[in-house]
Parts: structure tokens; C-alpha cells; sequence
């Protein structure tokens, strides 16, 4: 049997079906189905009550009913102002402001989390790549040359994800036992150092030191 709402409280199961419908969802068992989410947290969106679900609930309704947050919330504007006068579109938008600050704190965590997984994927080659395209461009019959076009696109991309390199290969520099770690040997920080493989910055923070050898 279909779940009973409490008519004391808001309604919006008709501007949900008006949705629903086109989408070929039949019933809100159906929605919730097709959504991965259970009869209790579609009931709460019947209700209106958006603020006992969780933000990845509503984006999943939101998904599976094909519409943006916001009209999510704004679906049920018209029902509100008629069932209960006191709520105000002022309140929805505040509520919708919520989620979407909320949805870009995740979106910007999940970034993050994978251009981190990525840079540890790719240490390896950030390190001892630099060194064979500066051989490669130094020795224009060297077979490699011609694979520098194809690494450009992933220069730029590192680009945009705001990794920089410390100091080019061959740069000498100061020794900082915070920035490089020295290959063979010994030195004292402020010893001029050759860097033999470039460190990396990601962001504010150091991803890789440099690898580096005692200038003698």
C-alpha cells in the first residue's frame, strides 16, 4: 500500500508526478528504485523536509529526475506558498545556497583527491622525465626527440593543476636539505648543488624533493 502523508504537512507529490511522468517513473517506489535511495527519503522530499537529507541524497534525486538542485527546491515553491504562507522563496534559496556550497566543498575534495592520486601515480616519471627531454632536445638525432610533441598536453594539464617545478636539470643552487635530497656524497645547506632530477610543488605544498649532487 502506498505510504499515507501526514496533510498537516506540505505536499509536493503533484509537482514531483509532473516531473516524474515524462521520465516514465510511475510511482514514487519507482523513483525511489531508480534513484538507489529508500521510501523514507522520498517521502521526506514529498514533504518538503530537504534539510533531513543528506547532500548526496539530493543529488541523486536531483540526477534521477534529470533537474539542477535548484529546481529541485524551486519545484515545490508554488505548493509551500499555498500549504504553508509563512515559508518564503527567500528561505529555498538560502536552503539551495546551503547545498551548493556544500556540493562544491565535495566537488573540490574529490578534485583534489584525485590529482593527488594521480601525481603519486606519475612520480616516477616527473622525475626522470625532465633529464631525458633535455638529452633528447640536445641531440636532434636522438629517436626520443620526437616523442617531446606528445608530453605537451600533460605539461599543460600539470599546468593547470598548479604543479611547478623547483629548478630546471642543471640549475645549481644553493643546497636546502628542505627542497633536496642529495643522490650521492655530502654537503652543508648553502654548498652548491646541480640538480640531476627536478622536485616539485604542488599547489603550497611540496610534492617531491629535488634530486640533487655536491658540486665539486
Amino acid at each position: 500500500m502506498p505510504a499515507q502523508l501526514d496533510y498537516a504537512q506540505p505536499d509536493y507529490s503533484d509537482s514531483l508526478r509532473g516531473i516524474m511522468q515524462p521520465l516514465g517513473i510511475s510511482s514514487f517506489r519507482a523513483l525511489a528504485q531508480a534513484a538507489g535511495l529508500s521510501r523514507w527519503q522520498v517521502d521526506q522530499l514529498r514533504r518538503g523536509q530537504v534539510r533531513q537529507l543528506r547532500l548526496e541524497v539530493v543529488i541523486k534525486l536531483a540526477q534521477t529526475l534529470q533537474v539542477s538542485l535548484e529546481q529541485l527546491l524551486e519545484l515545490s515553491e508554488s505548493s509551500r506558498i499555498s500549504a504553508t504562507p509563512s515559508a518564503t522563496a527567500a528561505q529555498l534559496r538560502q536552503e539551495y545556497q546551503r547545498l551548493q556550497i556544500q556540493l562544491d566543498q565535495q566537488r573540490q575534495l574529490l578534485q583534489q583527491e584525485f590529482q593527488q592520486t594521480s601525481l603519486q601515480a606519475l612520480e616516477s616519471w616527473l622525475t626522470y622525465y625532465p633529464a631525458a627531454a633535455q638529452k633528447a632536445a640536445a641531440d636532434p638525432n636522438w629517436p626520443a626527440v620526437k616523442l617531446l610533441p606528445l608530453i605537451r598536453p600533460i605539461e599543460a594539464l600539470l599546468k593547470t593543476w598548479n604543479v611547478e617545478m623547483l629548478a630546471p636539470v642543471g640549475a645549481v643552487l644553493p643546497y636546502d636539505p628542505q627542497q633536496h635530497l642529495l643522490i650521492v656524497g655530502s654537503a652543508d645547506p648553502g654548498d652548491a648543488v646541480t640538480v640531476r632530477h627536478p622536485g616539485y610543488r604542488h599547489g603550497e605544498r611540496l610534492l617531491y624533493r629535488a634530486k640533487v649532487s655536491r658540486v665539486e
